[in-house]
């Protein structure tokens, strides 16, 4: 009998899903799915619309990619199996490059968020036992103050948007695996790159966010169980829409485009 408790109770505690996490990860997924038919619209079906390229899209872009990398370092405690969920995401990011290189080489994604997260995912399956050990808030403030520092890298400094601290080495921005890492080629291009540094280190700042509260079991349980429909079910199946989002969206704007309705 005892026994048989033990298994429910194991059983319980696998089966147990915060659908509020389900939820807000819903409402990303269809803001990313607006904001990526508003992208065609402007850059595939040549509609003039100024403000996309303006400072609010870009608030918006940025709302969207942080939200999910955010989510996705917080949720990484919560899942099993870490190596295989890493490899999985990123082989869907694989899958994106190589779609996009063949389809759209104009407007190819290569190391783009899937394969960031995917990337990120297997750092931690390697590196989870040493972040275990540190202080959350330290952590977590330790994270952050990296991510900021390191926002610009991309563009050659240190710095956080408008701000930049200082130049970079040049002779760091040389070949593909430097610009995986964060420190781009001269002459990449990639509709949607999101490299290591310094995403990596929001990926971090969403796993000490969770650490903070992991022990609170009465209040994720309060606070965390609700889950919003069908917001929660888009969240579940986050990666498929996303892998189907943009073919799907591709093709309905084509449709209605050759109808005269765009």
């Amino acid at each position: 009998m005892i026994c048989k408790m033990k298994v429910e109770e194991k059983q319980k505690k696998a089966a147990r899903r915060y659908g509020i996490l389900d939820s807000f990860r819903g409402i990303t997924l269809v803001s990313m799915v607006i904001y990526h038919v508003c992208w065609d619209l402007v850059y595939l079906f040549g509609k003039d619309w100024s403000w996309y390229k303006g400072g609010w899209a870009y608030i918006w872009q940025q709302s969207i990619c942080w939200s999910f990398i955010l989510l996705s370092g917080f949720c990484w405690s919560l899942g099993k199996k870490p190596v295989k969920r890493g490899l999985i995401v990123f082989g869907a990011g694989a899958v994106v490059s190589v779609v996009t290189l063949l389809f759209l080489p104009e407007d190819r994604v290569l190391f783009g968020v899937l394969t960031l997260i995917g990337s990120s995912m297997l750092l931690m399956a390697w590196l989870g036992r040493f972040f275990q050990k540190v202080p959350p808030l330290p952590g977590l403030m330790g994270a952050f103050a990296l991510f900021a520092v390191t926002r610009n890298v991309n563009m050659g400094y240190l710095g956080f948007e408008r701000w930049n601290m200082t130049g970079l080495p040049e002779s760091l921005y040389q070949g593909y695996f430097m610009t995986f890492l964060g420190f781009p080629e001269r002459g990449f291009y990639s509709t949607d790159y999101f490299s290591l540094i310094p995403w990596f280190f929001l990926f971090l700042s969403g796993y000490f966010i969770y650490r903070m509260i992991e022990d609170r079991k009465e209040f994720m349980d309060k606070y965390f169980m609700a889950s919003w429909q069908p917001l929660s079910f888009l969240g579940r199946h986050s990666l498929l829409i996303y892998m189907l989002h943009q073919p799907a969206a591709f093709g309905v704007l084509t449709l209605l485009d050759g109808t005269g309705l765009l």
